[in-house]
């Protein structure tokens, strides 16, 4: 794990605290960055929705899969 200094206004800390009921400020940054991140990666997702194109239909998909008999 990597120690970091960071200058934070501390109503914006208190603030972050309250709002992801964190008990420490280090808990509250990790629970921030974190949603950060898998929000950013859900936007990802969804700006490539409809941009896939599938060349087999369904019916060729599903009879080709072992699992489904």
């Amino acid at each position: 794990m990597s120690r970091a200094s960071i200058t934070l206004p501390n109503d914006l800390l208190s603030e972050l605290m309250s709002v992801v009921s964190a008990k420490s400020k280090t808990e509250a940054v990790i629970i921030a960055i974190k949603e950060e991140i898998r929000l950013k990666k859900l936007e990802k997702k969804k700006a490539m929705a409809g941009n896939m194109e599938l060349v087999a239909s369904t019916d060729k998909l599903r009879h080709k899969d072992a699992r489904l008999g």
